[in-house]
């Protein structure tokens, strides 16, 4: 393992010459190589069809939609590359906004105390999912999928069954509310674009798990479960409890996601969240995770929401049919697939020292 959490590779002499083994260990080391590209062709793209993107205002959107995905991203990256899925943290973040909403409104609660409960039910169906998967080994795209199911349904029919209503509005009467918007809540004003406080966030969580990701001994522990588990248990590595903290961080990150969204509208509604956790997933694979786990980079799932929201807000911006978008988004996701595909292949065909 190098001091980067990333195994070492000898390529045979024949097969790559001094100038292009130096290249290729480079490009292998970087993940978010690939989506940097992307990021710059997609802006060239839309920057050209509709100029008002690359206003202040144009940036201000992009941001202000990337950082809720980013958030988002980052922590379903750092779980992909452990070699495990998470398609419960839509619901969480709708779910936990939920319980806060319910604290405050209906059992009177300030609004601190609300978030630190909401925030401990997240961290509980983290822990749980996460338990679930390492003792039953069951895949876990199937265990996140039934979680996403029970918790839709219990939030939503028990939401409904308490208020009559999936909609929570009226938090702003809370005593401790000013505060609470003072750090989930703020904004500034440049120029013509307004921008949350929701990006000092993405960029905050982004260094963070970057950081842990490839200069402790738990981002090592990451990628040697993904890469290879059965040699990291051989070797100690803690495989289950690093899985479990992982699991415990996508719902964290969906505990952030929602409360910040709680706080931007005063409120919440309830709704199915499987298509924003699959986006969540497309983002990091964009951001060059692999879906065969031990590869990729927060950075790069931090650019691959940056992308991801380009593409959407240039294709509002350029007065295109909102179906695009998709269209646009399934190339994006086909050429990172076929990307990923060819570091794979590389990754296997370089022998190890």
């Amino acid at each position: 393992m190098t001091a980067d959490g990333l195994p070492s590779f000898r390529p045979h002499p024949a097969a790559l010459t001094p100038a292009r083994r130096r290249l290729v260990d480079r490009a292998l080391a970087r993940p978010s190589l690939a989506a940097f590209a992307g990021l710059a062709v997609v802006v060239a793209f839309f920057g050209a069809q509709a100029p008002e993107l690359l206003t202040t205002g144009g940036l201000a959107s992009v941001l202000d939609a990337a950082a809720l995905l980013g958030i988002g991203g980052v922590a379903v990256a750092l779980l992909l590359v452990s070699g495990q899925f998470d398609l419960s943290i839509g619901m969480v973040a709708i779910g936990s906004a939920l319980v806060t909403g319910l604290l405050i409104g209906q059992a009177g609660w300030s609004a601190w105390p609300a978030l630190v409960a909401s925030l401990a039910a997240a961290l509980a169906v983290g822990v749980v999912n996460g338990l679930i998967v390492v003792r039953s080994g069951l895949p876990s795209f199937l265990v996140t999928l039934a979680t996403f199911l029970v918790l839709q349904g219990v939030a939503l029919a028990g939401t409904r069954a308490i208020t009559g209503s999936v909609r929570i509005e009226g938090l702003g009467s809370a005593p401790d509310w000013s505060s609470v918007t003072a750090v989930f809540g703020s904004t500034v004003q440049v120029g013509d674009g307004r921008f949350r406080i929701a990006l000092l966030w993405w960029l905050v969580l982004t260094a963070v798990a970057s950081w842990v990701l490839w200069r402790t001994r738990f981002g090592n522990a990451v990628f040697a479960v993904g890469g290879a588990r059965q040699a990291a248990q051989e070797l100690g590595v803690p495989d289950r409890r690093t899985t479990i903290v992982l699991f415990c961080c996508t719902a964290a990150a969906g505990w952030l996601i929602g409360t910040l969204g709680l706080v931007r509208i005063g409120g919440v509604q309830g709704g199915p969240g499987l298509g924003t956790a699959i986006e969540f997933v497309v983002v990091a694979v964009i951001g060059g995770c692999l879906l065969t786990g031990g590869y990729g980079s927060a950075v790069g799932a931090a650019v691959g929401a940056l992308v991801y929201a380009v593409a959407r807000q240039g294709v509002v911006l350029a007065g295109w049919d909102a179906r695009w978008f998709e269209a646009f988004l399934g190339v994006l996701l086909l050429v990172a697939l076929l990307t990923n595909g060819v570091v794979r292949s590389r990754l296997r065909a370089v022998p190890r020292w």
